[in-house]
């Protein structure tokens, strides 16, 4: 199916997986932090919060742009399982902000980040057997992630009686 000329299809085709993938950070971004995020005690390896949106910004298009690319090279049908777990892993992504901003809940979003990985494992080694390109681009994603994890982990850890 692979048709990397300069198409219509193709531009359309970009466009709208990174808009896909920018739709689960602006539905994120309905949970702010807050006074509870400001209040908490915090790790001395926690970004400052001027970082958080360009790299997730960042992030989504690399995102899209994966997905995009298994797109191109093998279209929706021929890829099936890699762009629906790639889609299913968006929806755990805006999960995890309403579960830690909205509901306020270290633990649960701490179980949900944990699941969220393995998902974002899981589609990078989905899209690497597909064009090794996209593999490579869902890895700062799945290294920030991690982080992430690290970070809710030690949030946890240090107010479990807030």
């Amino acid at each position: 199916m692979k048709d990397s000329s300069i198409t219509a299809k193709n531009i359309f085709g970009l466009i709208a997986w990174i808009l896909i993938s920018l739709c689960a950070g602006l539905i994120g971004s309905q949970f702010r932090p807050g006074e509870w995020y400001k209040a908490l005690a915090k790790p001395f390896f926690t970004p400052p919060d001027f970082i958080f949106a360009p790299v997730w910004t960042l992030l989504y298009v690399l995102m899209g742009l994966a997905a995009w690319l298994v797109w191109r090279e093998k279209g929706f049908n021929g890829a099936r399982p890699a762009l629906l777990l790639f889609i299913g892993q968006l929806l755990l992504n805006a999960l995890w902000s309403f579960l830690f901003f909205g509901l306020q809940s270290l633990h649960l979003s701490l179980l949900e980040i944990i699941v969220l990985w393995a998902a974002i494992f899981a589609v990078t080694i989905l899209f690497w057997k597909e064009t090794k390109t996209a593999g490579i681009l869902m890895l700062p994603y799945l290294v920030w992630v991690g982080f992430a994890a690290i970070l809710n982990l030690a949030l946890w850890q240090m107010n479990r009686g807030f």
